[in-house]
């Protein structure tokens, strides 16, 4: 498959859990490769930045590893220090990205994995981020089926279709205001 064909699904990956004010983004997506396969890809910095939304110059996938998250196609470079707080392999990883709790969890499932990530975005941008970690989740899929399309992040995303359907599907299915373009 290559990049100019792809095309999301249905947005129907992300949740928000709602306390309040605080508002927690959950994506759920059933791979059909093992924990250890998918632990490698969100924790090792070369098959990040194949998928991910930032850099990692380190490898996550050690409690207490310090490791700077660097974002990728922003309009203004944003690079922020972690030190990863729990790391399980290949079941749970958590760590900040800024002042936005992280968490993964893994699960056998069959010969698959169910991968959850909680994510705390503020409230204006929870439709956006839900977009955007949906299309990294399918690029994620590619990269693990050995038909890597190369990930679609920032600006290049939020230029892109399938990103603006999932906004504005995402907007609707929260609650929140789309932002206009």
């Amino acid at each position: 498959m290559i990049r100019d064909t792809y095309s999301p699904g249905p947005a129907n990956v992300a949740t928000v859990d709602k306390q309040g004010d605080n508002w927690t983004l959950v994506l759920v997506k059933q791979f059909r490769h093992s924990p250890d396969k998918v632990w490698d890809a969100i924790t090792d910095p070369a098959q990040l930045r194949e998928w991910a939304p930032f850099d990692a110059n380190n490898n996550m996938g050690t409690e207490g590893a310090q490791v700077t998250l660097t974002t990728i196609g922003a309009p203004a470079e944003y690079a922020a220090e972690t030190t990863v707080d729990q790391a399980e392999p290949p079941k749970l990883l958590a760590y900040k990205w800024g002042e936005n709790a992280i968490r993964w969890e893994l699960e056998p499932v069959g010969d698959g994995t169910r991968l959850t990530l909680w994510a705390k975005i503020p409230r204006p941008y929870i439709a956006m981020g839900a977009a955007g970690w949906h299309i990294a989740f399918d690029v994620l899929e590619k990269l693990l089926e050995g038909n890597p399309i190369g990930r679609i992040t920032g600006p290049d995303a939020m230029k892109f279709e399938g990103w603006q359907r999932l906004n504005k599907e995402y907007s609707e299915q929260f609650g929140v205001k789309a932002p206009s373009w």
